[in-house]
């Protein structure tokens, strides 16, 4: 069952609910790193924590948190968790709907609280869907980050069926980058996002940015970034709406995209020389792809992106093939647009697929 993950903002906590929000998350944090060295780890339950401390904390997250580092003691290797923030299961947090106001409720040090959210319009669907029982809310985290509290909701929802099934399934390739934000190939079909206005204003929130610092302003720098993340957010989000709309009104019924894994914490792509990846977010542009691409049915698979975009469909692999968005095959001659090539390339998935994206996907 696909899940995805809503990263909701509350609404204006007073001091003193952010006070409590932190006061949770320090005890909390303190009890996750005891419960590291705690002899009697796999049979401990809520009763245990007053062996830990004297302090009060909602049995709800005592039995999440000890649920969560029994699974993560085996992969914890900085030997201390920095912060463990409060997490709650579907039955200790409820998603409300007050006048058009969604809320989540949750345990606190003090009683039981609803709490207004600031739901974009993507996720009030999502919201909805659960209220309306056609969505199954999972674990839910309260968090912090730059000052401002957010509940982050697990969302699994069952993938909804093709209603006409095509004679021969149709597969799709996505080839993600910086002049073109993405390509995508069906057969001889294909769709272009030109990235030039987007590097543009990405270009005009840095220079300003540069400005600010100049001037000293790191209030305004932190906003700056935050107003960017979001219009990143809606530009990826419209992006992915229309290549799936694209891949349904061409019969596909399977996305492949490359396994980027790794690749946005190196200067270049793998894949070629001179092809960085650490100015957009491709990673959460193709998490929207995969959730929006399974609502309606189509299966996503990631390939190994190793010269998807160096080889011919003669089968010819060289750098030089490639020249800027120009491919010219040195062998053959074929000549077409590089970035489309790529996509040709990853539908066919001619480098293999990604063994460990796709388990990871898959589980």
């Amino acid at each position: 069952m696909p899940t995805i993950s809503l990263k909701l903002e509350l609404m204006k906590p007073t001091l003193s609910k952010v006070e409590m929000y932190q006061k949770m998350t320090d005890l909390n944090t303190k009890f996750a790193n005891w419960l590291l060295e705690f002899e009697e780890l796999k049979t401990a339950t809520s009763k245990h924590f007053k062996t830990f401390s004297e302090e009060k904390l909602p049995s709800a997250i005592v039995n999440q948190t000890i649920r969560e580092v029994k699974s993560k003691k085996k992969n914890q290797k900085a030997g201390l968790f920095r912060s463990f923030w409060c997490g709650f299961n579907n039955q200790n947090c409820k998603i409300e709907k007050e006048n058009d106001l969604y809320k989540i409720s949750f345990p606190t040090l003090e009683k039981r609280i609803g709490v207004p959210v600031i739901a974009e319009t993507y996720q009030q669907h999502w919201l909805d869907r659960i209220l309306e029982g056609k969505a199954k809310q999972g674990a839910t985290e309260l968090f912090q980050k730059r000052g401002r509290w957010f509940a982050s909701v697990a969302v699994s929802f069952h993938a909804e069926k093709p209603k006409v099934e095509p004679i021969k399934p149709k597969v799709m390739g996505i080839d993600v980058g910086l002049n073109y934000l993405a390509v995508a190939s069906v057969g001889t079909t294909s769709l272009f996002f030109n990235g030039n206005e987007t590097a543009y204003i990405r270009r005009k929130f840095a220079s300003i940015r540069r400005q600010m610092g100049k001037n000293k302003c790191l209030n305004a720098i932190i906003k700056s970034k935050d107003k960017e993340s979001r219009w990143m957010k809606d530009v990826n989000h419209k992006i992915s709406r229309k290549i799936v709309e694209f891949a349904l009104a061409n019969g596909v019924r399977l996305i492949r995209m490359e396994d980027l894994t790794g690749i946005r914490n190196t200067a270049k792509s793998k894949k070629e020389a001179g092809r960085s990846l650490h100015r957009w977010s491709h990673f959460q542009l193709q998490q929207f792809i995969q959730y929006k691409a399974e609502m309606v049915g189509i299966e996503v698979e990631y390939v190994v992106p190793n010269y998807t975009s160096q080889t011919c469909k003669c089968g010819h692999t060289a750098k030089n093939n490639r020249n800027g968005s120009k491919f010219h095959c040195k062998k053959c001659g074929y000549q077409t647009h590089a970035d489309l090539n790529a996509a040709i390339n990853i539908a066919k998935a001619i480098s293999g697929l990604s063994k460990k994206k796709n388990q990871k996907k898959a589980s």
